[in-house]
């Protein structure tokens, strides 16, 4: 019965009450004071049950704001991973030689302040080595790329940081988020020293970033998208009900840490350039498996430094995804426990990843056009979110 009506008879009673002769009610006296007493309990449980639904309404709301500003953070950090990508592709990364977190906010006004740039870039051994006799309009091309990267990573940090401690401050972020979400601002503050640590591996005598610090900065970057992306589904959706799709779940999870190992074998292959060798499809060069694959020695170094084993893995993962994503979303279909949430995610996944292959194949076969590549290497991150909403609508 609804609260209202509840209420309703109630009130009729009191009425009903009220209409009865004073000698019924002298003789009833006891049964009167009863029916008050319950009309008490009643009109008080009606209170308190109004309170809740105010205050869950309140909470409602409050999840809705920190989810909407989280999703402002994610969209910034994806406009961030692109223009990484885009920065590695222009070989932009290397043209800002020091790590300025507050003073390297303001970008070079005058012509004095580009000289003294242009001058410390000449310094390196990039400059040196790769591009010189650069003119300074050629450096500024390449300055003004890695400075909006870098510029993007302090606007996320402070996009972040003041809307969290407004909503601390407030007592709006719901229970269970707090710790989580300052874990997240923790790690944004460590791929800001994890980017300078990848940069001065390049600042060297062999003017080359590492690979591997590559990877560990653009992994760091998904995994922080991630967690406030899932954090996001989780305040938009409700709490997790039946267990009967724990199998799936599994296989999205699975499909999640084989896209985010996709992601990684990628940065390989952008670190090492191995996009601008087989550029053929499906085979490498007439090869299935090229006869170059291990010729690295020790054998180890061949999946790091070997551009033909770097590209084979991420061939092999992507085929891999293209077997097994086509089986989950056809698995989610039929499964009688899996709602239209989950079927609407499976789907998409496979529609993103569809277009990420495509994507992907027609930036090796046109040896890496930056449009093309910038495109996959924001692919990359809507397949991922993808591969997570997908895991979170199987909870």
């Amino acid at each position: 019965m609804r609260l209202t009506d509840r209420k309703n008879i109630t009130f009729a009673q009191e009425r009903r009450g009220q209409s009865t002769d004073a000698s019924a009610c002298k003789q009833a006296h006891h049964g009167c004071g009863k029916l008050n007493a319950m009309e008490m309990i009643d009109r008080a449980r009606y209170d308190a049950l109004a309170a809740g639904a105010e205050q869950t309404g309140s909470d409602a709301r409050d999840r809705r704001a920190v989810a909407t500003w989280l999703l402002c953070c994610c969209a910034l950090l994806f406009a961030m991973i692109v223009v990484g990508g885009v920065t590695r592709l222009t070989h932009s990364g290397l043209s800002i030689t020091e790590w300025q977190p507050i003073v390297g906010t303001v970008p070079p006004l005058s012509a004095a302040d580009w000289a003294d740039v242009f001058a410390k870039y000449q310094a390196t051994p990039e400059y040196r080595q790769v591009n010189f006799g650069m003119s300074l309009d050629a450096f500024k091309s390449i300055f003004w790329w890695e400075y909006a990267h870098r510029v993007l990573g302090r606007a996320i940090g402070v996009a972040f940081l003041l809307p969290y401690l407004w909503f601390l401050a407030r007592r709006r972020i719901p229970r269970g988020y707090a710790g989580p979400l300052f874990a997240i601002f923790v790690l944004g503050g460590a791929q800001g020293a994890l980017g300078w640590y990848m940069v001065q591996s390049g600042l060297v005598d062999d003017p080359r970033v590492s690979q591997l610090r590559l990877i560990a900065h653009l992994g760091l970057a998904f995994l922080i998208f991630g967690a406030m992306f899932w954090v996001i589904l989780s305040l938009y959706r409700s709490r997790p009900g039946s267990t009967a799709n724990a199998g799936l779940r599994r296989f999205a999870m699975a499909l999640t840490g084989l896209v985010f190992l996709m992601v990684l074998a990628g940065g390989l292959v952008a670190g090492i350039r191995a996009g601008f060798a087989y550029n053929t499809f499906p085979s490498m060069n007439g090869y299935w498996v090229p006869p170059e694959i291990l010729m690295l020695d020790p054998w180890y170094r061949n999946f790091t430094d070997n551009m033909a084993t770097v590209q084979f893995d991420h061939r092999m993962i992507g085929w891999m995804l293209a077997i097994l994503v086509p089986w989950f979303a056809w698995r989610v279909h039929v499964a009688p426990h899996a709602g239209s949430q989950a079927r609407r995610a499976a789907l998409l996944l496979l529609a993103l990843l569809i277009v990420q292959i495509a994507l992907g194949i027609s930036t090796l076969l046109l040896f890496v056009p930056l449009p093309l590549a910038a495109a996959h290497q924001a692919g990359a991150v809507l397949v991922f979110a993808a591969a997570l909403n997908a895991s979170h609508a199987l909870r």
